[in-house]
């Protein structure tokens, strides 16, 4: 069964393993609103708990805005989950700040809250980390509608020296449609942060790179992201392209990200797609429910996918593998 809640939407969400436990953290908004493009300006961060990322303990709200000022004063969206060597769990998560209000114009900034059950988070205020001029858009550019620094997936350097992060971000040139990256900032110790050069380039065909993720499947590697139809560009769209979940193999964990070569894992059907070990070792992907029988806004998070490599080198879930 899908994870849904009666009287809010659900959409982006990332996950944390507790051994026993798979820990959901979701963005949710009440569907009072009436109009789902609202909820982005009123996220907040709830947990569920499973055994089986099927069936779902709904623990409701952890992580909400912050006071006027601060940089999630408007809402708090993505994020990732990871235990530092002191074995507190830091939950990496974007802070939303909406200067203008009707304005859909808003800075986007990377905020992290502690934990030692993760039930219960503490936010850290001094740190954030947010865009560097020199390498990223940022909103003084006028260039794009918001300052585009989001969706933090944050692991461990496969040396054991240091962290990583990837992040949602716009390259500081090239065609203002077409400058969708993965940012990239790196950490010794989970409290620092570097900001540091783009792991892809731009002009690859993407507005944006949403919720990106790295992941490793049977000992290869690849980069998991999000892109719609409406922020698929440049020769990508004159080729008729739509949208959805993609993937991208890469050769480095924390090398060049080469987001030219993606393939789409799903169609725009489903969104925000995370890959997630199971129990017993099988690899599968969860995505939010982006459209209904109707086309509306559906806001739940679906049941998990098989997930796998196929014949021609590019991470595929069960479906289209039997599509090929």
């Amino acid at each position: 069964m899908t994870f849904a809640l009666d009287d809010h939407w659900v959409w982006d969400f990332w996950l944390a393993d507790s051994g026993g436990l798979h820990h959901l953290y979701y963005l949710h908004a009440p569907r009072s609103l009436g109009d789902q493009h609202l909820r982005h300006r009123n996220a907040a961060i709830g947990h569920a708990v499973s055994t089986d990322l099927r069936h779902w303990d709904d623990l409701g709200p952890v992580l909400g805005p912050g006071g006027p000022g601060d940089h999630d004063e408007t809402a708090t969206w993505t994020g990732s989950v990871v235990r530092g060597p002191d074995g507190r769990w830091r939950m990496f998560y974007t802070g939303a700040r909406f200067p203008v209000s009707g304005s859909a114009a808003n800075i986007e900034t990377i905020g992290v809250a502690v934990s030692t059950d993760l039930h219960t988070w503490t936010k850290e205020p001094a740190t954030v980390v947010s865009a560097d001029p020199l390498h990223y858009e940022t909103f003084a550019d006028g260039t794009w509608r918001e300052e585009t620094w989001r969706d933090p997936w944050v692991f461990p350097d496969p040396s054991g020296d240091g962290w990583h992060m990837l992040i949602t971000a716009r390259a500081a040139h090239g065609d203002p449609l077409d400058r969708g990256v993965i940012g990239h900032a790196t950490s010794p110790d989970l409290k620092t942060w570097s900001v540091r050069e783009p792991l892809s380039s731009p002009g690859t065909g993407f507005a944006h790179l949403e919720v990106p993720q790295l992941v490793t499947v049977d000992g290869r590697h690849a980069v998991l992201f999000s892109c719609d139809t409406a922020h698929v560009v440049g020769e990508r769209r004159t080729r008729g392209e739509r949208g959805g979940v993609w993937a991208v193999p890469v050769t480095d964990p924390t090398g060049p990200v080469p987001a030219g070569d993606a393939t789409l894992l799903t169609g725009e059907e489903l969104y925000s797609g995370r890959a997630v070990r199971t129990h017993d070792g099988r690899w599968v992907l969860l995505a939010f429910e982006n459209t209904g029988p109707d086309t509306d806004f559906a806001g739940r998070i679906s049941d998990p996918l098989p997930l796998g490599w196929s014949p021609d080198g590019h991470l595929s879930v069960a479906r289209l593998q039997e599509a090929r």
